[in-house]
């Protein structure tokens, strides 16, 4: 190892000599007292003089009088438990190693850069207790305490740390953009020797052979910690220069080593001993109650908590639990076994909350019979790929219905068998007549192709049929292979991208295909909802505008759904057509299904002030017992930084578990990863050579993979609709399956934590689709002139009964009354719509680990920024990738892979900033006014953060990316003054006011402008600058801002619709808060299930106040409650009030007035240079 690395068996100085050689004097006085009051009566281990010992070696030095009253109330006090026996001197003992290992770490976890090591902290222990410290004891401890100290061997190289760094309070490294190539400080030496450009241990020349194999297969050593709570972070007071009480880091503060008051650490120390009586009291107890002698029960039990190395050793791995079996086995035991076992596991400690076990009994399938014969041809390739001899209900009632030429919708549950319903017809037509065409359009290329290997696979069985074409045709579809699909293809997959961008703008050469089109299959149309469901459908009506020009008006149109609330109508909407059989009685069989609602328990069990654990590590370990189980599981999140850490998570739990021979059978995926590697780990998991798979939503729609018997969904997923659509994904073969959501720390997460019934009573929602949207139809009108000239009088049933004057307005007029598309839309008037807001720029990552130079994946450039810059830590299949070079000039990163037990998080902060006005709207009863214009959206990254696996910072770089910055359409209201006065004089927090506000009313936007969740976005307030106790030059304007996150520059047009509702919107927001009987704050009234910063800045009460104030209603000021609010405590004052945002127009501007009448008012060319703060 080289000397900047701190191990267990260093030579260098002891890093806890200033323990031994101050701790009188400079660290809390009764470290190894505190607790005495709460037992030293009931026990005699603690008259024992040495049993008190403080900073002075072992002497007896009690002091009752300090410790006589109320500790501090920085950590909640243990419900103390008596003994009924007097302490044998083992378990004195064992109480003295306990006090002096909890000081001992406690003064190592304020400097983060210590590890402690059974070996580090072995001296500095024994001087505290004048004996020697041995492994027993301490796995005794453990055995007494085992869900608040973990000891176990580890891989050496996961704690190391650059020492050089943390010694400095100055943790920023003074990165500067030095080139093109580089973008922050030269690379970080604590991944690879002492340049940072050397692999790792590459810097000692004298290392052998020997120590490289050692290096290579993981030297591990003997690590000791307490993971039942943390010390809070504390920053000193510029005035006393004494820590203050813990404080969140505001964005722009210079970070720094964080540090701590005796109080805090004489607290935690305190809390941690009377846990450790309160279980030498329970154990001497149950001793007691069975006849046990206690030192033998102990050192019986404790020989299962002994730490061992794991492989390639030969040793065996602690025991996790005696259910678990010593290999997966090939058949796995039922649900409820598994779910008892679980429960009896010694780690479960009530995570299954009241209510939250829910069991839905099997149900017994449902035939139905085809009022029409199939061919034996047919029926032999369905039994022999399918094993299918009867057709459930739903299927025989679609298929019949398709056979008698109507268009069909089914709406029924996951895996109910709906692809036969859309495969079957097509194939018997094609026996009809062999110039049938069909078109299959899926809203991803994974789920085209899942589908696509179905099918053929039937075909191979139909002579004649065999050596049909039936291709993929997608983005990824070789050039030259198009030409050949387009003539001799008889069913094409694709998606409405490719439909939209390549098919009907080149009508011409498609036109043999289209004249033979028989049948359209639109799979998971429950996908194509709000702005997207506005772009298909115009799609959609495009396609059947030219299929109707080339003299083929019988298109079949087929469609399957999830469960939602309006299929049928939802279907007619979005191919415009009449004639729809709606099929929603599900005849298919169904397993039991068990759902659980697993919530995250807290650090220390039973201990609420302890906090809430990480739900990751929850996670990983629920899933880890589950395939150790032989259960093949899925486990859903929400983004993709939570599947790489998450997949990261469970090879190290399988690690640790001396099961590293599952490692390779747990991978993710997600988008980002090539092609290739997306179709392996698909047939992989197909194939059975998976156990577990860590997905985003990318794989929510219905790709077949198999079998699956477990969903474990982290966090909840946004909406129930997906919760449901991603639970349907287990027991896809009719076995009995399984269903978990993890309750993370999150509000939204917890509020269904405590309410499951709402996660299974709550009703399916409604989609919706706006077809008046105009930037969306006059895009669509536009490429459809493009395709073929418009005559309104006839393509009116298309595209709306306005078609005239659309054309009229926007189009250009040719001599016999069509009309053409615009020039401002040539040449391809396709490709300035976007009907995904897909991205044409790319960075590669490339690993250039042992010079491989392999793609790893293809990342958006919008995620490129926030991902991928010098000094980070990129994850890929849970692996840790070092950035060495970061080019945004060439779009591309090399990383490589290194060693690493912390990840990097970004520092950044979004502004969301009106920059120009185009509308005015007054409030009805009010002086109030509201805006729209142009929004502009400037995202920076100004460094990032080394994080350890429990969220604590190592350090902080500073890197100097240019901003990101993009334009929208949006609707805005400056916040009242009155509004601010009021929320200040009651000590409200204005940012809490104004994101609260803000939530309220973005959440009903929906029920009056037909869009989906997240089309509409607003600007959240981060919690690490609002509660922040430093000054900040950041001051954001006091403005309610709404913007549209899709639709580039333009907008989608959804929030031109809001601004014309905006004055319902504001009542309504007002009567949903005031109707809300919660007293913070919940998701039924100012907190969002989308939002990115978790809610974690809201005030209730001043939302009321701000929406009163734009409404010009009454506000009771004494009414109000009296902050700093709990949930929201006083920092430096981040809010100004709002300048007027200058019109596009200088001279005039348009204002609506009650009646829709226009008033001319002079707009404000010079504008206050003062800004005015708002509270202190």
């Amino acid at each position: 190892m080289t000397s900047s690395h701190h191990s267990a068996d260093a030579t260098t100085t002891d890093p806890l000599k200033s323990l031994k050689r101050k701790r009188a004097s400079t660290e809390p006085k009764a470290s190894i007292e505190p607790g005495h009051d709460a037992s030293s009566a009931r026990n005699p281990s603690h008259n024992s003089p040495q049993s008190s010992g403080s900073f002075d070696t072992g002497q007896a030095t009690t002091q009752p009088k300090k410790l006589r009253g109320r500790p501090p109330k920085l950590v909640a006090e243990p419900t103390v438990v008596e003994s009924d026996i007097e302490w044998p001197f083992w378990f004195k003992e064992l109480e003295k190693t306990h006090r002096a290992l909890n000081l001992v770490y406690t003064f190592c976890s304020t400097r983060k850069h210590l590890a402690t090591t059974f070996e580090t902290i072995r001296s500095t222990v024994e001087s505290h207790t004048n004996r020697s410290l041995t492994v027993d004891d301490v796995v005794a401890i453990v055995a007494l305490r085992p869900g608040g100290i973990h000891f176990a061997y580890v891989d050496e190289l996961m704690l190391q740390l650059d020492a050089r760094g943390a010694d400095k309070d100055d943790t920023f490294k003074a990165g500067r953009y030095t080139g093109k190539s580089s973008q922050s400080f030269a690379p970080d030496a604590s991944v690879g020797g002492m340049t940072g450009l050397e692999g790792l241990g590459d810097a000692d020349p004298y290392r052998t052979r020997e120590d490289e194999q050692e290096s290579e297969s993981g030297r591990e050593v003997l690590y000791f910690e307490f993971i039942d709570e943390d010390l809070k972070r504390q920053v000193q007071d510029k005035k006393t220069g004494d820590p203050t009480k813990p404080t969140r880091r505001l964005r722009h503060e210079d970070v720094k080593l964080p540090v701590y008051s005796q109080k805090q650490m004489t607290a935690l120390i305190e809390k941690r001993n009377i846990k450790f009586a309160n279980a030498v009291n329970i154990f001497l107890n149950r001793c007691a109650a069975e006849s046990l002698d206690p030192e033998l029960a102990l050192r019986s039990e404790s020989e299962s908590f002994i730490p061992r190395p794991s492989a390639p050793r030969d040793s065996t791995p602690q025991p996790k639990s005696s259910t678990l079996p010593a290999s997966i086995p090939k058949e796995r035991k039922s649900i409820p076994e598994i779910v008892q076992e679980l429960k009896d596991s010694p780690w479960y400690t009530g995570q299954i909350v009241p209510d939250g076990h829910r069991v839905f009994d099997e149900q017994e399938p449902v035939h139905g019979y085809l009022n029409f014969l199939l061919s034996q041809d047919l029926v032999n390739a369905l039994y022999n790929t399918k094993g299918i001899t009867q057709f459930y209900a739903h299927q025989a009632d679609a298929i019949n219905a398709l056979h008698d030429g109507h268009h069909v919708v089914v709406s029924t549950s996951t895996s109910s068998g709906k692809s036969l319903i859309y495969q079957l017809p097509v194939i018997h037509a094609l026996e009809q007549d062999w110039n049938t065409r069909a078109m299959y359009i899926f809203p991803t290329k994974a789920l085209a192709q899942d589908q696509k290997r179905s099918l053929k696979e039937v075909m191979k069985f139909m002579p004649g049929l065999e050596e049909m074409l039936v291709e993929t045709f997608d983005g990824d579809t070789p050039m030259h292979d198009r030409n050949i699909i387009r003539d001799d293809g008889r069913i094409i997959f694709t998606n409405p991208d490719m439909l939209h961008i390549t098919i009907l703008p080149q009508e011409e050469r498609w036109r043999t295909f289209l004249q033979n089109l028989k049948y359209v299959v639109v799979d998971e149309l429950h996908y194509y909802n709000g702005l997207m469901g506005s772009h298909v459908a115009l799609i959609m009506r495009r396609l059947r505008r030219i299929c109707a020009a080339v003299g083929n008006t019988h298109v079949q149109f087929i469609s399957c759904s999830a469960t939602v609330a309006n299929p049928k109508e939802h279907f007619t909407t979005i191919f415009g057509v009449e004639d729809v059989k709606l099929i929603d009685f599900d005849g298919s069989p169904s397993g039991r299904k068990e759902f659980l609602c697993w919530n995250t328990p807290y650090k220390d069990p039973g201990d609420p002030s302890s906090g809430r654990g990480n739900a990751k590590f929850e996670c990983s370990r629920l899933f880890c017992e589950l395939i150790l189980r032989g259960v093949r599981v899925i486990a859903f999140c929400r983004v993709r930084e939570h599947c790489e850490k998450l997949v990261n998570a469970i090879k190290q739990e399988l690690e640790h578990r001396g099961r590293s021979e599952c490692i390779n059978r747990v991978m993710g995926y997600r988008g980002g990863y090539t092609a290739q590697d997306r179709r392996q780990i698909e047939t992989e998991m197909f194939e059975g050579k998976l156990m577990g798979i860590v997905a985003t939503t990318a794989l929510e729609l219905g790709v077949d993979i198999g079998t699956l018997d477990c969903v474990m969904t982290w966090g909840f997923p946004y909406t129930i609709a997906n919760l449901r659509q991603q639970s349907g994904r287990a027991g896809r073969r009719n076995r009995d399956s399984l269903s978990i959501l993890v309750g993370d720390s999150f509000a939204t997460d917890q509020y269904y934590m405590q309410n499951p019934d709402e996660l299974f009573t709550k009703p399916n929602c409604e989609l919706q689709v706006d077809l008046e949207n105009m930037l969306v139809k006059e895009g669509h009108i536009q490429c459809a002139a493009y395709e073929m000239p418009i005559l309104p009088a006839k393509d009116s049933k298309y595209f709306g009964e306005d078609l005239a004057t659309i054309c009229e307005e926007r189009l250009l007029k040719g001599d016999r009354g069509f009309y053409h598309c615009h020039d401002r839309f040539r040449p391809k008037p396709s490709q300035f719509v976007s009907i995904r807001d897909t991205e044409e720029d790319h960075f590669a990552v490339i690993d250039i680990t042992n010079n491989r130079n392999v793609v790893l994946e293809e990342l958006e450039a919008s995620r490129a920024t926030f991902t991928i810059y010098d000094g980070a830590i990129f994850l890929h299949q849970g692996n840790t990738y070092l950035v060495r070079d970061f080019n945004p000039d060439k779009k591309m990163a090399r990383v490589e892979k290194v060693q690493v037990d912390w990840t990097t998080e970004q520092r950044d902060y979004t502004d969301i900033d009106p920059i120009e006005t185009e509308a005015i709207r007054r409030i009805t009863g009010s002086k109030s006014l509201a805006y729209h214009g142009a929004i502009k959206i400037t995202q920076v990254v100004f460094g990032y953060f080394k994080v350890d696996k429990k969220n604590r910072i190592l350090d902080a770089i500073q890197v100097d990316n240019p901003p990101v910055i993009r334009y929208s359409k949006g609707t805005w209201l400056d916040v009242p003054r009155l509004a601010l006065e009021i929320l200040v004089s009651r000590r409200l927090h204005v940012g809490g006011a104004i994101h609260a506000a803000q939530h309220a009313i973005m959440s009903l936007m929906p029920n009056f402008v037909m869009s989906m969740p997240g089309d509409v976005r607003t600007e959240c307030k981060n919690h690490l600058k609002e509660f922040a106790r430093r000054e900040t030059q950041r001051k954001r304007p006091a403005r309610l801002t709404f913007y549209d996150a899709k639709g580039g520059a333009g907008g989608s047009g959804i929030n031109t619709k809001a601004f014309e509702f905006i004055d319902v919107l504001l009542r309504k927001a007002l009567g949903r808060v005031l109707a809300c009987q919660c007293r913070d704050g919940c998701i039924e009234c100012v907190c969002s299930e989308l939002c990115k910063e978790a809610n974690s800045v809201i005030s209730k009460a001043g939302a009321e106040v701000i929406l009163k104030s734009l409404l010009n209603e009454e506000i009771d000021v004494e009414s109000l409650p009296m902050g700093p609010e709990e949930a929201s405590p006083a920092g430096v004052q981040t809010v100004v009030l709002a300048k007027p945002v200058p019109p596009r127009n200088r001279k005039t501007v348009r204002i609506i007035g009650l009646a829709g009448e226009e008033i001319e008012i002079q707009a404000k060319d010079e504008q206050d240079d003062d800004e005015e703060e708002y509270g202190s």
